[in-house]
């Protein structure tokens, strides 16, 4: 689970924008998993679990936040899907 010492270190990674279950851990204030990804999904952020807990990036949070909407047209650029 997230609570691992050793997930700690490497739970967000600095350039791909992911955020992992320790990360959202001192963003939610939630301490269990379940809640965490209770919480996130509650506010419309699309959480993904893992062997390490649930994680999600930031540009999920932002398009939940209102910020970086959809292209004025309904195309999906490669570059966008995961």
């Amino acid at each position: 689970m997230c609570a691992d010492r050793a997930l700690r270190d490497t739970d967000t990674s600095p350039h791909s924008g992911v955020l992992g279950c320790e990360a959202l851990r001192q963003i939610t204030g939630y301490q269990r998993p379940a809640d965490i990804a209770r919480c996130l999904r509650e506010q419309g952020v699309r959480v993904f679990h893992g062997r390490r807990g649930p994680w999600t990036t930031l540009d999920l949070i932002n398009q939940a936040g209102g910020l970086g909407g959809h292209a004025a047209n309904d195309t999906l650029d490669p570059r966008q899907v995961l």
